[in-house]
């Protein structure tokens, strides 16, 4: 008589996560930094008369929009901090520096349009100082809640 064959285990299949749900899944570090900005970017609303959002909801999407452009900019800013490391005379260094220069002055007057194309009236981050005032304490804020959670990582040295 010939053996029977063993039972195969029949699983559920997994419900399929919706393309949001999968990012956030895949980005908590992500999805913690916007919290960050939320908190940081209203308590510059509160505090800075400078600063000025319409409502939560505003803020919620301008702090996502920030993230987004800080995003962009440390992107682009590795590229150049990468280019200026890897050059050996002084020309392309040079170079390499004020790439680096116009990309961090330049990224403040980028988040001040598309904030004011955005949203218009409704939000306002001020001017060039506290735009910029505003992206130094995001970004500070965003590194010590990151070293507080995940400790210290080759990303934030």
């Amino acid at each position: 008589m010939a053996a029977e064959p063993e039972p195969v285990a029949v699983t559920a299949p997994r419900p399929r996560r919706g393309p949001v749900r999968g990012w956030v899944r895949d980005h908590p570090a992500d999805v913690v930094d916007l919290f960050v900005y939320v908190v940081v970017l209203n308590l510059a609303i509160e505090y800075v008369p400078a600063v000025i959002s319409e409502g939560f909801t505003l803020s919620l999407l301008t702090a996502l929009l920030l993230k987004i452009a800080l995003e962009v900019v440390r992107f682009f800013k590795g590229r150049i901090l990468a280019r200026f490391r890897a050059a050996t005379t002084r020309g392309p260094k040079v170079a390499a520096g004020l790439a680096l220069w116009v990309v961090a002055a330049g990224s403040k007057f980028v988040v001040l349009e598309l904030v004011a194309l955005i949203f218009g009236d409704a939000v306002s981050l001020g001017g060039f100082i506290p735009v910029t005032l505003l992206v130094v304490v995001l970004l500070l804020s965003r590194s010590a809640v990151r070293l507080l959670l995940i400790g210290p990582t080759d990303a934030d040295v």
